[in-house]
């Protein structure tokens, strides 16, 4: 090596790391407070939001807990007087036997049909709407579509038409083909009959919003895994079975969860059914149990804490439909 190459390697500098960029030093000298700031904006930017529904929602709730606890009725609110008695209204409620044996079964019993039938008739419609050129799709989804904006009174009162006792069109079917007499039939007088119906109503009200859910699902599932298992030999259920439903599992979930949700709490249409507003206790479900206690026997406390009962199984459902969101990757 010659001298000057030697001079020039002992006074060379060593090579250097490269520092953090000026946009990383900035991030690194930012205080706790701009860290603190940052995690509150999501939060002040919900809270016009927040204070509506607190507003809105969370001070009827609360009266309605508070009247829960009363002997609540017009006596008190003509004199605007309180009348506390403790837990005396859920004692009374969850020790009668017509919470057990009538209300809670038709409550629960009636949305386990309904969500499952809706899921199944709603799955089956998105599966069918899935296999439909675009033209033809686009048509059904609009019927679909059609039978979901039409609001629940008048879906029920269809249905009331349909099977009124001497003019309703299933009436009159069965009379001229000799199945019946003309009014001897009284669909909405017998509890399974009056939930027969009334089960039809939710189901055909309830199905467009899981066959356009899961058809969104489907349409997003590659078409080639379908293929690759119609070659292997696979038929349409075992399609279905095995690429379908888990595929599909976080959207079935939430379906299920909000169906169930909406069912538990249905009043429309079963409180303008013929009986439904009081007239045949048989085929009251929660809902309705609360509405006639507070506001035809004037019994605001005991109708509270059977809203409140009815709330309180919701929110439990809530937690249920949260958790599922929360943990969808790993369904």
């Amino acid at each position: 090596m010659s001298s000057s190459t030697a001079d020039v390697a002992q006074h060379a500098t060593p090579p250097t790391t490269p520092g953090p960029t000026p946009a990383r030093r900035g991030a690194l000298r930012r205080p706790p407070s701009w860290r603190r700031a940052q995690h509150r904006r999501p939060w002040l930017l919900l809270s016009p939001g927040l204070l509506l529904l607190a507003v809105l929602l969370g001070f009827p709730l609360v009266r309605v807990v508070q009247l829960s606890f009363q002997d609540y009725g017009l006596r008190e609110l003509a004199r605007g007087e309180d009348n506390y008695v403790g837990l005396e209204n859920y004692r009374e409620i969850l020790t009668s036997s017509f919470l057990w044996q009538t209300v809670l079964p038709n409550t629960v019993g009636f949305a386990v049909v309904c969500v499952v039938l809706t899921m199944l008739v709603g799955t089956a419609v998105a599966v069918f709407l899935n296999t439909l050129p675009r033209t033809w799709r686009t048509l059904c989804l609009t019927a679909v579509m059609i039978a979901w904006a039409v609001p629940a009174v008048t879906g029920t009162y269809v249905y009331v038409w349909l099977f009124d006792p001497l003019n309703g069109l299933v009436s009159t079917v069965l009379t001229d083909v000799g199945l019946i007499d003309r009014g001897a039939v009284n669909w909405f007088a017998e509890r399974f009959s009056f939930y027969a119906i009334a089960t039809l109503n939710v189901v055909q009200h309830g199905f467009p919003f899981v066959a356009v859910t899961v058809l969104s699902g489907l349409m997003t599932v590659p078409r080639e895994l379908y293929e690759a298992a119609q070659i292997d030999g696979a038929s349409a259920w075992r399609r279905f079975r095995s690429l379908t439903v888990p595929i599909l599992k976080p959207v079935f979930a939430v379906c299920t969860i909000l169906s169930t949700i909406w069912d538990f709490k249905v009043f429309t249409q079963i409180y303008l059914m013929p009986g439904g507003n009081g007239g045949n206790p048989d085929v009251y479900n929660l809902g309705v149990w609360s509405y006639i206690e507070s506001f035809a026997q004037g019994r605001y406390g005991m109708g509270s804490a059977i809203a409140v009962l009815l709330t309180v199984i919701l929110l439990l459902i809530t937690v249920v439909y949260m958790r599922t969101l929360f943990s969808e990757e790993e369904l």
